[in-house]
């Protein structure tokens, strides 16, 4: 696969979504920071219905920094792995209050310096929050299909992100993430994707049609 292959892949998909966009609710970068620590392991539809009540309580960095660590883990309990969610969430207030004077950072070094923020959270906020894009946002998605179609053969998810970055221009980064992410839940499923009624099959290195030799994965 050429990179002129890839940009043919990424027109297909943004014809096929072209409302492709963030699903997780905010309004502001606080908002955003906990709801995508929230979304590790987690619906974004889960964490919508989190949040909805979360954000109606806990309004600032402030307010999340003197949470109560028990009640916010039963607030929160529902998006999984809520112990250590909560633990991340309540300690990077508490940086982002000392170190950051209540704001949440807008740049890369200083996002993944948070406890509970790898680059994936990182480039959400950034991109989102602050229109700034640094990278590739990839999520459990995005690293399931850029393997399947070809576009990677790393399981590592900066490896992933390094080679997505190396093939698409960098306008394009942006869209990446949204547009993978809405494939994924629509029909490049985990266990029973649906080959056969793919925009893109005819490009994709996973797909092979009935009577026909299988196509190796990767670039070639």
């Amino acid at each position: 696969m050429r990179k002129e292959q890839a940009l043919k892949i990424l027109c297909f998909l943004k014809k096929q979504y072209p409302s492709a966009k963030i699903a997780i609710r905010f309004e502001n970068p606080t908002q955003l920071l906990v709801a995508t620590i929230l979304s590790a392991q987690c619906t974004d539809k889960r964490v919508n219905i989190v949040t909805s009540l979360l954000f109606k309580k806990y309004k600032t960095i402030k307010d999340y920094a003197s949470a109560n660590r028990k009640k916010f883990e039963s607030e929160i309990r529902s998006t999984g792995f809520y112990r250590n969610k909560a633990k991340n969430i309540i300690e990077a207030a508490k940086i982002i209050r000392i170190k950051f004077n209540n704001n949440v950072p807008d740049n890369m070094k200083d996002l993944i310096s948070l406890p509970g923020v790898a680059r994936k959270t990182a480039n959400i906020i950034l991109q989102n929050a602050y229109g700034k894009v640094e990278g590739i946002a990839v999520d459990t998605h995005v690293r399931r299909l850029s393997q399947r179609i070809g576009f990677t053969k790393e399981t590592n998810q900066d490896k992933i992100e390094n080679d997505l970055m190396n093939i698409f221009p960098r306008k394009y980064w942006s869209l990446i993430n949204y547009l993978l992410v809405e494939h994924g839940r629509t029909i490049c499923h985990a266990r029973k994707p649906k080959c056969a009624v793919c925009i893109i099959n005819k490009f994709c290195g996973y797909f092979t049609p009935r009577g026909t030799k299988p196509q190796p994965l990767g670039w070639r």
